[in-house]
């Protein structure tokens, strides 16, 4: 199956195709470039995603509208909860400080009403009612809400871009496809004449058809092995962000997993 990798020097001569030429190799050098970048972007969008959903979804905040009058009992209720693994308060002074980027220096008067925070994470399938209920007997106005669902929004556009990513891969990869097929024709049409003579000195069509396969083969894993290196420096070049944004989330953009494919992508 693969005799036509094995041809001689000499039969290589026959259509003068022994050299690096053509746009062929260009051709899928870009789009092996553009695969490769757009790939790992799904890829880290996708980890990304998915620490971001793991870090949140056991995680719930209680706020009271009208103030911490009964923080320390609501914080002392929640560590007696069952099922909650960790509770902190949001001190007044970060709340302030938080809303001086909109009202400047009056959020520091004691005339505007600044609602107590308090953030507990609680074991995995926990309901979250029972937990609402202790805290309506100390703080009727309290209301409970999950990190989730403000996060909500964020994570259906960063899935929406992730398969918006794959689905470019795959259009690219048939283009390059297509395109290997194009210089597939455009050289036997070029060599058409070359083809015809060699038919008349005794050539086969296995021995033309092993030359055309050789050469193409060749150009189209020069090209797109340089694409995918020159997409591999890129994103090198960007791993310094890559790491901060994965630090932020516990977790890394880029798993072993995922190198594995983007190197299995140029062959």
């Amino acid at each position: 199956m693969l005799a036509w990798l094995f041809v001689s020097p000499a039969d290589r001569r026959l259509l003068g195709i022994s050299r690096f030429r053509g746009p062929t190799p260009w051709v899928i050098a870009i789009m092996s470039f553009s695969i490769m970048i757009i790939a790992a972007t799904g890829l880290a969008l996708a980890n990304t995603a998915g620490s971001l959903t793991q870090a949140i979804e056991s995680r719930y905040a209680v706020e009271v509208p009208n103030g911490g009058r009964d923080l320390d009992a609501l914080v002392a209720t929640l560590k007696t909860a069952p099922g909650v693994t960790s509770v902190e308060a949001v001190p007044q002074s970060d709340m302030r400080k938080m809303l001086e980027r909109w009202l400047g220096p009056s959020a520091q008067s004691a005339d505007l009403p600044v609602p107590a925070l308090v953030n507990f994470d609680t074991r995995p399938g926990m309901d979250v009612a029972q937990i609402q209920k202790r805290v309506q007997a100390i703080a009727p106005s309290a209301q409970i809400s999950g990190h989730s669902d403000r996060v909500a929004p964020l994570l259906r556009s960063m899935r929406s871009l992730q398969w918006l990513s794959f689905a470019l891969v795959v259009l690219l990869s048939a283009a390059a496809a297509a395109a290997v097929v194009l210089a597939a024709r455009g050289a036997l049409d070029t060599h058409r004449f070359m083809i015809e003579v060699m038919h008349g000195i005794g050539a086969t069509d296995l021995q033309l058809t092993h030359l055309f396969q050789r050469k193409i083969a060749i150009d189209s894993l020069v090209g797109s092995v340089a694409g995918a290196v020159a997409g591999a420096l890129v994103i090198l070049v960007l791993a310094s962000g890559a790491s901060f944004t994965g630090n932020l989330l516990g977790g890394k953009s880029l798993l072993a997993g995922d190198l594995i494919v983007l190197l299995l992508l140029p062959f």
